[in-house]
């Protein structure tokens, strides 16, 4: 399942260098699919979102740091762990029941990003 950011979050930015997806993003930033990937052109995410890789997507919190489900691999093919949740002060990068994933979607996932 991917990773989330509850309320809980200070802001502190520690998670969001660590995501080696690009998938966490500070409050009220646009983001990209392009961003920290090797998307480009048309790309159609895993929840049907079809867009340019470059066009600038609203942001899922307006007030904390989010992360973005649809780039989320919770580092599969990269980290044992996923990196925000080791990195977070508070404990507030946890998992997303309300996006489950296995680790073979994970991994999808992953090489969709990164052709």
């Amino acid at each position: 399942m991917a990773i989330k950011i509850t309320d809980e979050c200070i802001n502190c930015g520690a998670c969001e260098p660590e995501c080696p997806n690009n998938a966490i993003y500070e409050g009220a930033a646009e983001w990209r699919f392009a961003d920290g990937t090797s998307i480009k052109g048309s790309f159609t995410s895993k929840s049907g979102i079809t867009a340019h890789a470059d066009d600038a997507q609203t942001p899922v919190s307006m007030d904390v740091y989010y992360i973005v489900t649809d780039k989320c691999t919770e580092c599969k093919g990269f980290h044992d762990k996923p990196q925000c949740a080791e990195v977070c002060p508070v404990d507030c990068c946890v998992p997303d029941t309300d996006n489950v994933e296995t680790e073979a979607e994970l991994l999808e996932k992953k090489a969709s990003l990164h052709l």
